[in-house]
């Protein structure tokens, strides 16, 4: 018997969710940590998210992970959420949300070269690989490493974090492409959370975040970003992202990578007054066409 497809309305939210939530989680951070510690906040945000999750799937009937699936799980989440997502939030005390979410657009050019060095990768081809090199001109251009001071100087170790950031989360996704007999996905998710927010609670500790912790000092606007980073960001935005991976094209899901880091630009712009410069929009545009044509050529190429 042949499953029907969802409707068309279900699309259009998942995808809607997918753009909006994690264009606008980069901003959250950015309030959050203005009276957050870093490492700790993103911690407490996934052991929270990931076991609602998890909890909410065992209640559905769901089977308890293997621990062959645990240690699948918390190795990518010590590489999706530890390095992928504690290191962006980290940066984000120096770096502003856009600029970030401009830097880790180029996730798929990292991505790329990750599935190249993996063994038995495949080596890109001409397009692709001139499509690299200009994306990678792109983040160049934007991070400026020549500029240490005026308006447009980024933070050096906050740009070189959000690098490290998004190699990380490239080797992550392709672990987790290579895992065999996962969990479903949203178990995996739940699992990876859970496992990532380990990782971070032993960062936090060795960055000092506990000792900095200062409950009462903690504004308003702060709980406000930490609630929605658990509740919108993390469980919408991922449940979204789960649910397009089950029921659309990987091409499709994939224009996420070029659609969020236009919504964080807007929204850092719009309500925190983020520098919205020419050397931005142009080298926004650069990096974000070249993932563009990546994107394009790896769906060509596996149809």
């Amino acid at each position: 018997m042949t499953v029907p497809s969802p409707p068309l309305r279900a699309y259009v939210l998942a995808f809607t969710t997918l753009y909006l939530v994690w264009g606008s989680t980069y901003l959250a951070i950015r309030v959050g940590v203005e009276s957050m510690p870093p490492f700790a906040m993103a911690a407490a945000r996934f052991a929270l998210a990931g076991g609602v999750l998890l909890a909410f799937q065992l209640w559905r009937g769901a089977a308890w992970p293997t621990p062959r699936q645990w240690r699948s799980a918390a190795i990518s989440g010590c590489f999706l959420l530890l390095g992928g997502n504690g290191l962006v939030t980290w940066a984000e005390q120096t770096v502003p949300s856009g600029i970030t979410a401009l830097l880790i657009g180029a996730g798929p050019l990292f991505v790329v070269l990750a599935e190249w060095a993996w063994p038995g990768g495949t080596r890109p081809d001409a397009i692709t690989f001139g499509a690299m090199l200009i994306g990678f001109g792109g983040v160049a251009w934007l991070a400026a490493p020549w500029e240490r001071t005026g308006a447009g100087a980024l933070d050096p170790a906050g740009v070189a974090a959000i690098t490290l950031a998004t190699i990380s989360w490239a080797m992550g996704a392709i672990y987790s492409r290579h895992v065999r007999d996962p969990a479903p996905p949203f178990v995996t998710a739940g699992a990876q959370m859970l496992g990532g927010s380990v990782a971070l609670a032993l960062a936090a500790w060795v960055n000092g975040d506990y000792a900095a912790w200062n409950t009462s000092a903690i504004t308003p606007q702060g709980w406000a970003a930490f609630a929605y980073l658990v509740l919108v960001g993390s469980l919408a935005g991922y449940s979204a992202f789960a649910w397009l991976t089950k029921h659309s094209t990987p091409a499709k899901t994939a224009t996420f990578a070029y659609v969020n880091p236009v919504v964080a630009v807007l929204l850092g712009w719009l309500l925190l007054d983020e520098p919205l410069g020419p050397r931005t929009a142009v080298a926004g545009a650069v990096i974000l066409g070249a993932v563009l044509v990546i994107t394009l050529r790896r769906s060509a190429a596996k149809t």
